[in-house]
């Protein structure tokens, strides 16, 4: 296995960026274990670039004329190894070698084909959304029925200014997209991956959440669309305020507490199928976060930004770093875990226990590249400190090419969730 080639810079002006992300390019080209050969490119901006994305993919492929292939989005921060860049301009690529039957760039103009038409048999897909396309969450979920696992990952673009898209294949266009440049608004595009039949490459994901439980969890016995009535066959009003313990007769302690709080939303236990593991004061990966958007004290309801169904459970939830923090390290060390062989080599002992200065990338940690995708609510200051979550997942998963995005929401599974982040891996087979 080789590792990818990444890079990444922010600087006022895009050419200065994209020379300084080129040399660390075409640095690590020449460095003896990392991909010498790739095909894949994976490219990310912040909002700042976002007016200058087609100038942008027209220099990086022009310089890059061997990559035939690119996806991308932007971001208002955009993630690397050990650092992010948030509200500022950067950019950052990663370069994949894969076969090129073993991946397929799409978009809304060359969209991905279903599982069962022959044409592909995706696997599994990396998305990149636009928030403003009309039910966006069901096209995820679309999306997701037209891979063999019914897992998709991602997260939608963050931008002040324009929400693009990069989507670029084979030697111009891809096909279908007329004369378009590669640069789209709108819809989903990404790379959708196949099953690597020889067992040399495969992908790990984990969906990592940013809230904590205040509450019990409760099933939801009653609801009209997005508007929840009954809690375990309780008004769901009642049952909110007694577990936040504010009352109405206290309008502006109670409405603090409230703007603090938010929902999270889990399928019924009754199916064998949705087993979870859980863990103390935390939510399980399976967990929706979503905002209450209101009170209806007519009918004693909660307003969220879900529409659920009778049988669901909910449970009241804070975002808090801490929860976040702790969670971010368990995924990272089941990754770690999951990968490391059960009799270690000597080499595979010394990458992984190596000091910071020498704990460069190595393929002895089976790991060729990374995308993370975190909720754009948790990048900065929910953390502690500047490119804190980046450094902790670098601490906890070792020191891998990375790149990635603080996204308007997140995608894992066949969901759009919010306040998560998303870590996918490209691994080396035994």
């Amino acid at each position: 296995m080789k590792l990818f080639p990444y890079g990444h810079a922010t600087h006022p002006q895009w050419q200065m960026a994209a020379g300084l992300v080129l040399a660390q390019l075409r640095a690590r080209l020449a460095t003896p274990g990392y991909a010498d050969s790739p095909t894949l490119a994976l490219l990310y901006i912040t909002d700042h670039y976002a007016t200058d994305a087609q100038e942008i993919l027209d220099h990086l492929s022009a310089e890059l004329p061997d990559i035939t292939d690119w996806s991308g989005t932007v971001g208002v921060g955009i993630a690397a190894n050990n650092v992010e860049y948030f509200d500022e301009p950067a950019l950052a690529v990663m370069l994949c070698e894969l076969p090129h039957d073993q991946y397929r760039v799409f978009s809304g103009v060359s969209p991905l084909p279903p599982a069962s038409s022959g044409l592909f048999k995706a696997h599994t897909a990396l998305v990149h959304a636009d928030a403003a396309t009309p039910d966006v969450a069901e096209l995820i979920d679309e999306m997701a029925q037209r891979t063999e696992s019914g897992y998709v990952f991602g997260g939608l673009a963050s931008s002040r200014s324009r929400a693009v898209q990069f989507a670029l294949s084979g030697h111009g266009n891809v096909k279908g997209q007329g004369a378009a440049g590669g640069v789209f608004s709108g819809g989903l595009s990404g790379v959708a991956f196949a099953r690597d039949p020889s067992g040399a490459m495969a992908l790990m994901s984990r969906v990592t959440q940013g809230c904590r439980p205040i509450s019990a969890e409760h099933e939801i016995t009653a609801c009209d669309a997005n508007v929840v009535t009954g809690l375990d066959g309780q008004p769901a009003l009642d049952v909110m305020l007694a577990d936040l313990g504010v009352s109405l007769e206290q309008p502006r302690e109670a409405l603090a507490k409230v703007r603090m709080t938010l929902v999270g939303l889990s399928p019924s236990l009754d199916r064998l199928s949705d087993a979870r593991v859980r863990y103390a004061g935390q939510f399980g990966a399976d967990v929706l976060v979503r905002h209450l958007i209101g009170l209806d004290p007519a009918r004693k309801g909660i307003a969220i930004a879900e529409v659920p169904t009778p049988g669901m459970k909910l449970a009241f939830c804070e975002r808090n770093a801490e929860a976040a923090r702790a969670d971010l390290v368990r995924v990272c060390a089941e990754i770690r875990e999951e990968l490391e062989p059960q009799e270690a080599t000597r080499e595979v002992v010394s990458a992984l226990n190596a000091p910071d200065a020498e704990s460069a990338p190595h393929a002895a940690r089976r790991i060729a590249g990374a995308i993370y995708v975190s909720c754009s609510g948790r990048g900065g200051p929910h953390f502690g400190a500047p490119s804190a979550e980046l450094q902790i997942v670098r601490r906890a998963l070792g020191d891998v090419p990375l790149v990635g995005f603080f996204a308007g929401g997140e995608i894992a599974r066949n969901h759009l969730y919010g306040y998560t982040g998303v870590l996918t891996v490209f691994t080396a087979g035994d």
